[in-house]
């Protein structure tokens, strides 16, 4: 057996510590071997593989290189090299927490799951390899379901595992992908349409593996997934809530508002009580756009006009794409008054896929597998469409797309050879949703709200996030039942109520990463109201967006870092 290539990065940097070698040196020596390890892991694992051995292996292996990266010395590193010392330290410590947790045990989500993951990984063939790095991914279904199983049969032992409340509907997950012909799968798609470039003996061998995969394979695991959901787990699955309420919960929950948040600052309580301070701001501002139309009624009457009106829904899907699509393009032509450096890869805009449609939120951004010249794609989820308001496209549009996070991740991963490659391939919620909710307040200024009813569309979008700090402690640290989250998320917010349920599951079986969004965006407009005013007229909005971008993901206190030694030098410039 060979040795993989990672340890041998280990190696060498045990050999250049022991010579005291520069800390730069050494925390390359680091990243490297990190990176090698997950390179190997990747590689020999298509799908992964959801062992308890493997997440130990892991977990100790991130402990000893924790221990290494802890011991540099910040104060004799670039920035540059000081965001990956305490980048790699996050991810690493996050790995260790993984397995102590053990959050392999429940690879559930409302709408996602260890099973659901697999379309994402369906994309159009453009060459010969990458048809047989996807007919090898799909080859390794059995195997790996095969342990998903095992793990979520230990958690139910265990009481980890998701409330019941959560499934409703859950059985499209699974039966959309149990089809009898072949080529109406989902996962044959990508088949249809093979590049020119293979040859007519390459295309035959594709499309002889590909349905055989999908017959034998493919289709049976989603059978198999079928039976154990409805005959094993439903029937003995927890019914409380809230993740405190199961073995372990209350440290869990904490160690996750700590990960969200890319911060130890926050309790339960303290963002209990932001979410309900900024739920008053925002319903005020609401208020005062309810008397500017002049309505004739209670908010609650409002927020019914707004869910039951005609005038703000799509008659179609295609109309719902146009009107997205439109948006996405108005939103382009503003880019360059507020941002320097744009991103060379482009985007589109598509329907979410039919077979998860009924259960995924309004829309979301989904990168792209190999970056370049490949899209990014804006989903917009065009299923039942009295659910999809028009008003609060706008803000959907720029928070998914540009400038949110397309805009983000596509920089990120074209900042070259400057930050290492786990930093390109990092994301951190309380950034990258912080981003996103801090464009829908940055569209205003780009001129993307043209109604009053897309300005409170903005609002109920923002209301949305503040609730979220709100309800996610109230299920998971307050002993909040179902029925609480969805009356407080329906009298504050002008979503419809097919959304409130699917995101109140989400929160549900998500705990804490639904924090992120608004800590993230408090932040970034805090630095940027610090900035303006201490710089005045030397404040420039494009080289503000520079210093938030400029580094790519990062952690909420070094990004206070960056703006506030970006707020000294301007000063320091003016001085002198």
């Amino acid at each position: 057996m060979k040795t993989p290539f990672f340890c041998l990065g280990l190696c060498a940097f045990l050999f250049f510590a022991c010579t005291s070698v520069e800390e730069e040196a050494q925390l390359a020596d680091l990243i490297q071997a990190y990176e090698d390890y997950e390179a190997y892991d990747d590689e020999t694992y298509p799908l992964g593989l959801p062992t308890r051995e493997r997440y130990k292996k892991t977990a100790e292996f991130a402990d000893s290189l924790l221990q290494e990266v802890k011991a540099l010395n910040p104060d004799e590193l670039e920035e540059s090299e000081a965001i990956s010392a305490q980048l790699l330290a996050f991810v690493l410590q996050d790995r260790i927490d993984y397995y102590s947790y053990e959050r392999f045990l429940n690879p559930l989500l409302s709408d996602s799951g260890f099973h659901v993951s697999w379309p994402y990984m369906v994309r159009p063939i453009t060459n010969y390899e990458q048809a047989k790095k996807y007919l090898k991914k799909l080859n390794a279904l059995p195997a790996y379901v095969d342990h998903q199983l095992v793990n979520i049969r230990e958690g139910l032992k265990k009481g980890v595992s998701q409330p019941k409340v959560i499934f409703k509907g859950y059985e499209s997950t699974y039966e959309d992908h149990i089809v009898s012909d072949i080529e109406e799968s989902y996962f044959y798609s990508p088949f249809k349409n093979l590049p020119e470039t293979l040859t007519g003996l390459q295309k035959d061998s594709v499309l002889t593996a590909a349905e055989e995969v999908i017959k034998n394979k493919v289709i049976p695991q989603y059978e198999r997934i079928k039976i154990f959901f409805e005959e094993e787990y439903f029937p003995v699955t927890r019914t409380s809530i809230g993740v405190s309420e199961t073995p372990g919960g209350q440290d869990y929950y904490q160690n996750r508002i700590n990960f969200y948040t890319t911060s130890d600052k926050y309790t339960a309580d303290d963002i209990h009580q932001i979410g309900l301070s900024e739920v008053a701001r925002i319903r005020a501002a609401m208020k005062e756009i309810i008397d500017e139309v002049e309505f004739d009624g209670s908010f609650d009457d409002f927020l019914a006009f707004l869910r039951t009106d005609p005038q703000f829904y799509a008659k179609t899907p295609e109309e719902l794409l146009m009107i997205a699509r439109d948006m996405a393009k108005r939103a382009d032509e503003q880019l360059p008054r507020f941002f320097k450096t744009l991103p060379r890869q482009p985007y589109g805009v598509a329907p979410v896929p039919a077979s998860i449609a009924p259960k995924y939120t309004g829309g979301r951004y989904v990168g792209s597998e190999s970056g370049g010249t490949d899209p990014g794609y804006y989903w917009v989820n065009t299923y039942d469409l009295p659910s999809r308001p028009l008003y609060t496209l706008p803000s959907l549009t720029v928070h998914e797309a540009v400038p949110g996070h397309h805009l983000q991740g596509a920089l990120n991963q074209e900042l070259g050879d400057s930050i290492p490659q786990f930093r390109k391939d990092l994301y951190l919620s309380a950034y990258g949703e912080g981003w996103g909710l801090y464009t829908e307040f940055l569209a205003e200024e780009m001129g993307m709200y043209t109604t009053p009813y897309e300005h409170f569309g903005k609002l109920t979008y923002e209301m949305w996030r503040a609730a979220r700090l709100v309800v996610d402690t109230g299920i998971h640290a307050k002993g909040w039942t179902r029925d609480q989250v969805v009356d407080f998320m329906a009298s504050n917010t002008a979503l419809s109520l097919h959304e409130i349920n699917t995101e109140t599951d989400r929160y549900i079986s998500w705990p804490g990463q639904a924090l992120s969004y608004k800590i993230g965006e408090l932040k970034i407009r805090e630095l940027r109201k610090k900035a303006k005013e201490e710089l005045g007229a030397d404040f420039d909005i494009r080289e503000f967006h520079e210093v938030i971008l400029g580094q790519g993901t990062v952690t909420l206190d070094l990004l206070e870092k960056r703006v506030n030694q970006y707020i000294l030098i301007n000063k320091k410039i003016e001085d002198g």
